[in-house]
Formats: structure tokens, sequence, C-alpha cells
């Protein structure tokens, strides 16, 4: 992946409670889309694909949005990286395993692997780990919805909708109207948290 990007948006300060609206999800979406576009204007041998499960509707909005610009079909899949997690043993007896959705050939495709916070990057790892069983590739790039930092390991993203500094004790939780009933972004402080 090449390096980190601007991003849409930057909070200098990140409080307890919202941090983005429906309508900055909006924007952000929108300008995302834009970032996209230009880099993939044709749209040939490109394809979205989102990491279960807000990174799947993530990815879907943008395809939404791009289609409808295009005026063309963009291809989009989905990725469950629950068994390519290096802590997925500590997640009970039984983990919650999602779909893998991907109905395209992935050999010499341009990717944009799509994910709603980008953290200490163990799951964009696990996330690169799991697509490599579907072929090779040309390039993938990262977009994320939430840069909180922190990162473990050597990841960056190349889109970012918005860059918010956390606690490591603080939850992100990123809201999608598929899933959630209402869009938007919200931080719990760790003082909250406890």
């Amino acid at each position: 992946m090449s390096g980190s990007s601007i991003p849409i948006m930057s909070l200098s300060s990140c409080k307890s409670g919202p941090l983005i609206s429906s309508s900055d999800m909006a924007r952000i979406f929108d300008a995302l889309t834009d970032n996209l576009l230009k880099r993939y204007s044709k749209c040939r041998d490109f394809a979205l694909i989102g990491i279960q499960r807000r990174g799947v509707s993530i990815a879907e909005e943008l395809c939404d949005r791009m289609s409808r610009k295009l005026g063309i079909s963009v291809p989009a899949g989905s990725l469950d990286i629950t068994l390519y997690r290096d802590d997925w043993t500590t997640k009970g007896p039984k983990p919650s395993v999602g779909e893998t959705l991907i109905r395209f050939d992935v050999e010499g495709k341009n990717l944009v692997l799509v994910d709603d916070v980008l953290y200490t990057g163990r799951t964009v790892r696990a996330a690169l780990e799991a697509l490599a069983d579907f072929g090779r590739p040309s390039k993938i790039e990262l977009l994320v919805l939430v840069d909180r930092g922190h990162r473990e390991l050597p990841i960056h993203a190349d889109y970012v909708g918005v860059r918010c500094p956390t606690d490591k004790g603080d939850h992100v939780n990123v809201l999608m109207r598929e899933i959630d009933g209402e869009q938007g972004v919200r931080l719990v402080t760790r003082s909250v948290a406890t």
C-alpha cells in the first residue's frame, strides 16, 4: 500500500459522544467517491471489497455513488476475516463468521479494501491474507472511514474519511443505516466506558 492520504476531515481533539453526523457522513462519502473517481475514472479492472460488517456497507455506499456518477455498475465484494485474525482463538469456542462474497476474479484487478475504522492494522493484515486465497490482484489500496491511530503494524490508508486522535481504551462506533438504523460515528472515551 502506498503512504497515508490526507483525510477528508481531521479532528484535533475527540470527546466522548457524536463525532460525525449523518450529514457529515454524506459529505465524506461524496469526497471519498470523488477521490476514487480521480484515480479510477474508467473503473476498468477495479473493484471495492468491504471487510465485514460495516466495511461492506461503506463499500456498497461508495459503489452506488460511483455507479450513479459513471452510469455503469461498479463491482463490490464482501470479505470476512474472522479465521485469518491472529486473535480468533480468543474470541470464544465458536467465533462468529460472516459471509465472504466475491463474484469476480481478483487476478490482475485494482482493489480497494474498505473498512470502517483503522486502529492497530491487524484487521487489514488479516484481510490481505484472506484476499491472497482468491488470487493475485494488480494492486490493493486501503480506504477507511475513520483512522484513529495506534498502529501496531506498518499499515496506512490510501483514502481516509476522518482522522481522529484517540486513547487506546476508547471505542469508535461507526453506525450504518443498513445495520444500525442510523448513520454517524460516535466516540466512547475510556472514562465513559469504565
